[in-house]
């Protein structure tokens, strides 16, 4: 390659001029024109429709353990949803009525909007629940888990 050929994108970038390149350039004196590399469609990010995830109610029903004392027992209620009798801690306990879910069984208790979420033991942070599997957590600290 001559000097002419190399300094000519230097002249015209000091005179402001973006240096535009001749096919032979992009491609080099002897090889093919690069491959234009054209990204693949992203997969689809869109999640599963809630409906999809959710258990069935049968899969609620029934008595969870947590660690001291800690207990729900869950039965259909009539007319329809669930009622969770819950022993939450050494002294309190309660019955609420609730409802299933896409993320789990939702009740009010003491006022408080409350879901019990399925999870692993490991997510109830409570050591004694930990390496289970078919579990159900409240809130850290609060959880409760099959068998």
């Amino acid at each position: 390659m001559n000097r002419i050929a190399l300094l000519a994108p230097l002249a015209l970038a000091a005179c402001g001029k973006p240096a535009q390149p001749t096919p032979a350039e992009t491609r080099g004196a002897t090889g093919p024109a690069p491959a234009v590399i054209t990204p693949a469609p992203a997969a689809s990010a869109v999640a599963p429709e809630p409906a999809a995830t959710a258990r069935p109610e049968a899969d609620y029903l029934g008595k969870w353990i947590g660690v001291e004392g800690m207990v729900l027992n869950v039965t259909k209620r009539a007319g329809g949803g669930v009622t969770l009798e819950i022993q939450w801690d050494l002294d309190n306990k309660g019955t609420f009525p609730g409802s299933v879910t896409a993320e789990g069984l939702r009740f009010t208790r003491d006022g408080k909007d409350e879901i019990a979420v399925p999870s692993d033991g490991d997510a109830t942070g409570l050591k004694w629940l930990a390496g289970k599997k078919d579990c159900l957590t409240v809130k850290p600290g609060e959880g409760y888990c099959r068998g």
